[in-house]
């Protein structure tokens, strides 16, 4: 709510004050049943955000926060040194951009089509099986992904029959971002579709019923009706995602990798655990993070500014 739309509520001075003491003791339980979470994201990432002074730091366990030398932008410079970051940012980038054009659509496809389905018992069937990957850890996910696709895999020997060649899944580099994008769809569709599907029920029936009566066929309806409906929610995860544009996980990528595919298998975020975790390197590693969150939030006020442009609320 903007400052004269808040005085224009409100008031302004100790009316403002009694009136907003009015509105949360009348909604005192729902506040309370909210307070939980407030913690969480007080304690957990509020108060951490101290710990990036260590990114100007040569930070020593010992020492601690106040105690370790200041050093101020050596890890920055040392990170630009280092010869091989612009291949951590463009398998990074890469990793990126091909989530956000296979996965992000992913959820909303499926959302449609099951929006399309009229038998309830069924319909519910289908979410619940959809629901299920989610649930599975990404270690039996790549477990699978070695028994199917390994050296002994039915896949691995089926194509190795059909095509009369070795396709390498496991090791080849060409094919192991399309491996991690797979698994990622495998995984998390169908619990992304439950944002979208939520969106849907919001729609009228009665737009529906209206558009057959004029003789709209079912495509139709989907993109004049059903696809404008659900816009602004494709457009605020969309800003979200953009958030996350440097950010592609670590697990998942060093369960996948092996010395055959380090060439694309390295971005920053196995970077960050390589050197943070296994080496110990707090303030060159917290740098890099640091230098990720200031990218993220150029690209979330860009984009967001963007979908204003276009006539969308977006995310704020």
């Amino acid at each position: 709510m903007k400052k004269a739309e808040r005085i224009a509520v409100y008031g302004s001075g100790k009316e403002y004050w009694r009136r907003l003491a009015t509105e949360v003791k009348g909604s005192i339980w729902l506040y309370l049943l909210l307070s939980p979470g407030l913690v969480y994201l007080v304690v957990f990432k509020y108060l951490p955000m101290w710990g990036v002074v260590i990114a100007f730091e040569n930070y020593s366990p010992f020492g601690g926060i106040f105690g370790s030398e200041w050093v101020g932008l050596k890890w920055f410079q040392y990170f630009f040194s280092n010869k091989m970051w612009t291949r951590y940012l463009t398998n990074t980038l890469i990793l990126s951009g091909m989530n956000i054009l296979f996965y992000f659509p992913a959820p909303i496809i499926l959302a449609l089509m099951l929006n399309e389905v009229r038998h309830l018992r069924y319909k519910k069937l289908m979410q619940t099986l959809l629901y299920v990957p989610h649930f599975i850890s990404i270690v039996i996910v790549v477990s699978i992904t070695y028994v199917i696709f390994g050296s002994d895999g039915i896949i691995y020997k089926l194509t190795e029959q059909l095509t009369g060649t070795e396709i390498k899944y496991l090791s080849d580099p060409a094919v192991f971002r399309w491996m991690i994008i797979g698994q990622t769809i495998w995984k998390e569709t169908g619990w992304g579709t439950i944002i979208f599907l939520a969106a849907l029920t919001n729609v009228d029936t009665q737009l529906y019923e209206a558009a057959m009566v004029d003789g709209a066929g079912r495509w139709r309806r989907l993109w004049h009706i059903t696809l404008p409906a659900i816009r602004s929610t494709i457009v605020l995860m969309l800003v979200l995602r953009m958030g996350s544009v440097l950010d592609t996980g670590h697990e998942h990528l060093i369960l996948m990798a092996n010395a055959m595919n380090r060439s694309v298998s390295q971005t920053l975020d196995v970077f960050v655990y390589q050197q943070g975790i296994a080496a110990g390197q707090y303030s060159y590693t917290t740098a890099i993070g640091l230098l990720k969150s200031v990218v993220s939030i150029i690209l979330i006020v860009t984009s967001n500014k963007i979908a204003h442009a276009l006539g969308e609320s977006g995310l704020y």
